[in-house]
């Protein structure tokens, strides 16, 4: 198994599993249709029909002989509303999946109001929230009579190859440093020069990196870092029109993200429990998980369709000291462009995946060293902007929620889809009693920005 994957099984916690969940409306899915479905296209990636087993000293991928579909997917005939619907969900986000078997499992309630529900819960070591949305823009096309075409992957062992090119990427960066030392090559002065300024430039830049991750001060205690129960609710907003969020940010020059995020930071404000006068001093990051695919060199980075674990985090600090929706909206703006170009989601997921080559008695300080600067996760999940089909079926709405690993307690998802956006919350019992509220608070900022009025 690969370091990026099987680090996930190392910083997993009792109280934290390091799992995630995805929901979709699925308008008239039936049992009869998802299992056909599991059965030729889900199954199709090999490694879902694997199990994780720790054999001294590394995790392994190990067939389950015993594997059947019907092992993976329970249904329930309950006619659920929405308030019910949410409560069975937080249900099943405390229900363990069982080490023995692979780790994932769908739930569908059929005849839940509004459209038929559809629940999978999986282990992060098998995919992060890219490589799933991938596997799922493959398999559900934007047409109900078109069938995925090309799907499926075999689980080959990869841990030798990715090590030899992980080596060779950090002896061409190495020897390039080492070109600064005086070393010029062959090619003239000049051109030695060029390579020896840029080798100092990105070691410069790497140690400045480095130390600028090492020494973000960690959060202010807050009433979002108390202990955790390891009890989790859950709960979505309705879905917003998608331009309502670009018009906000074409009318104030920043961008959607800006705009989501800063919905994100006024929720979290009154939850903190501060005075303000107290939060002038507060600081408070948010960590957002950043796609690393783009800048990762050939033979580590995995082929299209392949699922894996290729993200890193950056932390943003929040405003939660702003005025006013505006004041924090800007400083979003500020924040996000500093981190744009930033090799702080690099560093971050090296960081992450040594987490498995480290002994137990290690891991807990890489986890402090992490986790202690941020109390919530923000994942921003981009759907296709059509509405796509799953055995023929529209999904009408998808949801995403992300763990929160370490002593963080508080996950807030922001998902794009066919036009909409949604924001769900997954918070630890201990951190909010009300998640509902904050997504209320989430969508009342919205409408404090100039164009963000619904009409």
């Amino acid at each position: 198994m690969l370091p990026s994957d099987s680090a996930w099984l190392a910083l997993e916690r009792p109280e934290n599993p390091m799992t995630i969940t995805i929901m979709l409306r699925v308008d008239g899915l039936t049992a009869g249709r998802f299992r056909e479905f599991l059965d030729v296209y889900w199954t199709a990636w090999e490694r879902f029909l694997c199990r994780p087993v720790w054999k001294a000293p590394a995790w392994y991928w190990q067939k389950d002989p015993t594997f059947s579909v019907s092992h993976h997917l329970d249904v329930v005939i309950d006619r659920f509303d929405q308030h019910q619907l949410q409560d069975w969900v937080s249900a099943r986000l405390n229900e363990p999946l069982p080490r023995y078997r692979p780790g994932w499992k769908f739930w569908l309630a059929p005849n839940a109001q509004g459209g038929a529900a559809l629940l999978l819960r999986l282990h992060h070591c098998y995919a992060d929230g890219l490589s799933l949305l991938g596997i799922f823009s493959t398999l559900c096309p934007p047409s109900p009579r078109q069938y995925p075409a090309i799907y499926g992957a075999a689980e080959l062992p990869q841990l030798e190859r990715w090590t030899t090119y992980a080596r060779q990427w950090l002896g061409n960066m190495a020897a390039q440093a080492g070109q600064v030392s005086g070393a010029i090559p062959d090619d003239g002065p000049t051109k030695g020069a060029g390579h020896a300024g840029r080798a100092l430039e990105a070691s410069a830049r790497m140690v400045h990196e480095l130390s600028e991750f090492l020494v973000e001060p960690a959060d202010t205690p807050s009433e979002l870092r108390r202990p955790l129960l390891g009890r989790r609710s859950c709960r979505w907003s309705e879905p917003v029109a998608l331009d309502r969020f670009r018009a906000v940010a074409s009318a104030t020059h920043t961008t959607i993200n800006d705009v989501l995020l800063a919905c994100v930071a006024a929720a979290v404000r009154p939850r903190l429990g501060m005075s303000p006068e107290q939060l002038d001093d507060t600081v408070m990051h948010a960590a957002v998980p950043v796609d690393i695919r783009s800048r990762m060199p050939e033979g580590v980075r995995p082929e299209d369709g392949e699922p894996g674990n290729c993200f890193g985090t950056v932390f943003v600090p929040m405003p939660v000291d702003g005025a006013s929706a505006l004041e924090r909206l800007f400083r979003i703006k500020h924040e996000t462009r500093k981190l744009k170009k930033s090799w702080q989601p690099g560093i971050a997921w090296g960081l992450t995946a040594s987490a498995a080559l480290l002994p137990e008695v290690g891991r807990k300080p890489l986890a402090d060293l992490f986790f202690r600067k941020a109390s919530a996760v923000v994942s921003n999940v981009p759907g296709t902007p059509e509405t796509r089909y799953l055995a023929g079926c529209a999904i009408t709405e998808q949801m995403f929620w992300v763990p929160q690993a370490g002593d963080i307690g508080l996950g807030v998802s922001i998902v794009s889809y066919a036009g909409q956006v949604q924001f769900g919350v997954v918070a630890d019992e201990a951190i909010l009693a009300n998640p509902h509220e904050f997504l209320d608070d989430c969508l009342s900022e919205l409408d404090q920005f100039p164009g963000g009025l619904s009409t």
